[in-house]
């Protein structure tokens, strides 16, 4: 696996699951844009890492919820990095709540913040693959986006319609030799998992075939796979890394 060349740009970067996804395609050669909205410090401890294995990378700010703003993101990668290559879309965030006291903003936030920034930075990004003729567009969806939960109407709102903007998006560009796809995490330690309780992530652990929860670096690996050359002929998936907690 060589990104030796490319260039690669990772919204909501600054922790968890983007983070690694930075780190993995870094360490296989990539330039990689580090993109955060309000956690600097945690996008300059990514960079601090990638550069220290010797890799290269440069950090990026914006609200990606705002397309004038993801336009301007896609812009600067671009001219500084010299190109965008791949593209994963992991911005992310949670508000849950049951339906009956889900407030707007709660709805707002989260279909903004997960469908919307896909929506923006991809439109932005995908003129200039199309005119390279390659490119690797992966989407970070959820077995919630595939299964439902209580609590998250929002959230699997938001996963699901990565789905359906991933295989639509997939057709659309297929002949233009760039390929769409999506990594559907299950339950991952992360920030968002964080507020979990010992007894939500024990009955987790029970419904998951490998009897564990994932890693950061788990789902990286499979997003590196579907960005390498040699994945040239896959496109329009939904890959599941959740250790057997969804099987479809």
């Amino acid at each position: 696996m060589d990104f030796t060349g490319k260039v690669a740009l990772v919204t909501g970067s600054s922790s968890g699951i983007g983070a690694a996804i930075v780190q993995e395609l870094a360490a296989h050669g990539a330039k990689v844009a580090i993109h955060y909205r309000g956690n600097s410090a945690g996008a300059a401890a990514v960079a601090d890492a990638v550069r220290q294995a010797g890799g290269e990378c440069a950090l990026f700010q914006a609200d990606v919820t705002d397309a004038a703003q993801a336009a301007e993101l896609v812009k600067q990668v671009q001219s500084e990095l010299g190109g965008l290559d791949i593209l994963v879309n992991n911005a992310g965030t949670t508000r849950d709540t049951l339906l009956m006291t889900m407030s707007e903003e709660d709805w707002d936030t989260v279909i903004a913040t997960n469908l919307r920034s896909v929506y923006a930075v991809t439109r932005a990004a995908v003129r200039g693959m199309i005119r390279k003729r390659w490119g690797r567009i992966i989407n970070i969806t959820s077995v919630v986006g595939l299964t439902g939960q209580a609590g998250q109407a929002n959230y699997a709102a938001s996963k699901a319609g990565i789905i359906g903007f991933t295989k639509s998006l997939a057709r659309e560009v297929a002949s233009r030799n760039i390929t769409v796809n999506a990594v559907a995490p299950g339950f991952i330690p992360t920030a968002l998992t964080g507020v979990l309780s010992e007894e939500q992530r024990a009955e987790i652990i029970r419904n998951t075939p490998l009897g564990r929860m994932g890693t950061p670096e788990e789902v990286a690996w499979a997003v590196a796979f579907l960005a390498a050359e040699r994945s040239g002929f896959i496109t329009g998936q939904v890959l599941t890394v959740d250790g057997g907690l969804v099987m479809m």
